[in-house]
């Protein structure tokens, strides 16, 4: 955990005196968890996260780089569910994302993702809002929005369950095709 804190932390250029005056918690705190000497309750790692504009899943995610083969199964939330209804299916920080969102999910916001995002509806229905126009996708349906594309979506039915598979924004994803070489 500590490697992940201190290289976000000097990525954004923070020293731990800022850290500490954004999240509240003491530099000799924050040093300790940096040395792999103190683990952060689940509420200082959100204070943390937060200080360092992440989440805790991200934060968790990039201090497990060791793990190529992970089994998720139902009902595993393995304690990385920041937000009910939604459950994390790759663990780690890897170069995809995927997500379980599940019951009436309405975050109510835009999004914006710098790589392309698919959003598959496993159960249920939802209406999402992209380039100007509305789509209604029910189960079995699939969504393709490339980079770039705003939008915005809710659940419409309380027993829907969608899944998002995406490009982790760390990934720089371009749409020029590899060379023949490789």
């Amino acid at each position: 955990m500590g490697v992940a804190v201190r290289k976000r932390r000097r990525a954004l250029h923070l020293t731990l005196a800022a850290v500490s005056a954004r999240s509240g918690l003491s530099v000799p705190f924050l040093s300790q968890i940096e040395n792999e000497r103190a683990r952060p309750s689940m509420r200082s790692l959100e204070r943390v996260a937060d200080a360092l504009e992440t989440t805790a899943v991200e934060l968790l995610a990039a201090s497990d780089t060791a793990r190529t083969v992970d089994l998720v199964r139902a009902g595993d939330g393995s304690g990385l569910t920041p937000v009910p209804g939604v459950r994390p299916l790759v663990r780690g920080h890897h170069q995809l994302h995927a997500l379980e969102f599940t019951g009436d999910q309405d975050a109510g916001r835009e999004y914006q993702h710098r790589n392309d995002e698919l959003m598959y509806v496993v159960e249920g229905a939802c209406q999402v809002e992209a380039e100007g126009r509305a789509y209604r996708l029910e189960s079995g349906d699939a969504l393709f929005l490339s980079g770039g594309v705003r939008h915005r979506w809710r659940a419409v039915t309380e027993d829907t369950r969608i899944l998002v598979v995406a490009v982790g924004e760390h990934i720089h994803a371009t749409s020029e095709p590899p060379s023949p070489e490789h």
